[in-house]
């Protein structure tokens, strides 16, 4: 008899499709080790793209990170320009714990936080793009190295 699962445990998430038994015992595994992976990893408000973290946004210092979005945006040179904007909100959620960025994370944040909304979210992404300061995946997008160093971040 085939059996399928879904769940989710924070930021662990797991599907697993077959025979009943094997199913099981894969699902066993996986509670076996959750307590360990909630241990090393740190929550995320918007899931876990590992393409992401692997590709260079760098770590993310959630749980000491508490600058407010504006002073960000303001020390990142995004006062005046939607698309330094853009890139200073997305840094400021991946500072935060986001590790998949989405136009509409960026938005909402923005929206949440009272600062001024961007005309046109997905330009401000494409030309993020354009500039190698963003790559886009499945997903959402990620900051690149380049992108980073162009916050003024050391990398």
């Amino acid at each position: 008899m085939t059996a399928k699962i879904e769940f989710s445990f924070g930021t662990l998430t797991f599907s697993g499709e077959g025979q009943e038994d094997w199913v099981g015992k894969q699902l066993d595994k996986i509670l076996e080790a959750a307590p360990k992976l909630s241990e090393l990893h740190a929550p995320s408000l918007n899931g876990n793209n590992a393409a992401a973290s692997a590709a260079g946004s760098g770590t993310s210092d959630s749980a000491d990170f508490t600058e407010p979005l504006a002073s960000h945006i303001r020390t990142k040179g995004g006062e005046s320009n939607q698309t330094q904007r853009f890139l200073a909100t997305a840094d400021w959620l991946r500072r935060r714990g986001v590790q998949t960025l989405t136009t509409a994370a960026v938005s909402k944040a923005l929206s949440d936080n009272q600062q001024k909304r961007l005309g046109n979210p997905a330009d401000c992404l494409n030309k993020n793009v354009a500039k190698g300061y963003c790559e886009k995946t499945k997903d959402g997008f990620f900051i690149t190295p380049h992108g980073l160093k162009a916050l003024g971040y050391d990398k």
